[in-house]
């Protein structure tokens, strides 16, 4: 019987070889939280500052987070960037668990958004 541990890797695994197909290559998780910023900005095609990109990660967690209830998206400020704003505590986990827990989340929103 698979474990849902082995699940998550087998589906994660099969993510990142559609990555690997788009782009060239296999991309890490800040690389994956950067394409979902850019993809959630919606500002394709510009230069980011490392600022930025940063701020660019910081919406991709929100936003796979917000998909089990922990953000909930506020609005927009004047340069179209989103806030969000916490609803609840995140879980207290060691830095495998805590991978596993943001790889299961990037999996959701790859497939709820029809992009895997």
């Amino acid at each position: 019987m698979q474990s849902a541990k082995d699940d998550l890797q087998s589906r994660w695994w099969k993510l990142e070889e559609k990555l690997i197909e788009k782009f060239g290559k296999k991309p890490d998780m800040e690389a994956i939280l950067f394409l979902i910023g850019l993809q959630e900005l919606g500002n394709i095609g510009k230069k980011f500052s490392k600022e930025q990109k940063q701020d660019l990660m910081h919406i991709a967690v929100c936003t796979l987070l917000s998909q089990s209830g922990y953000y909930k998206m506020e609005g927009h400020d004047d340069d179209g960037w989103p806030h969000f704003l916490q609803l609840k505590e995140l879980p207290v986990y060691n830095m495998i668990e805590q991978e596993n827990f943001l790889k299961d989340h990037v999996l959701l929103y790859f497939e709820a958004n029809e992009l895997i």
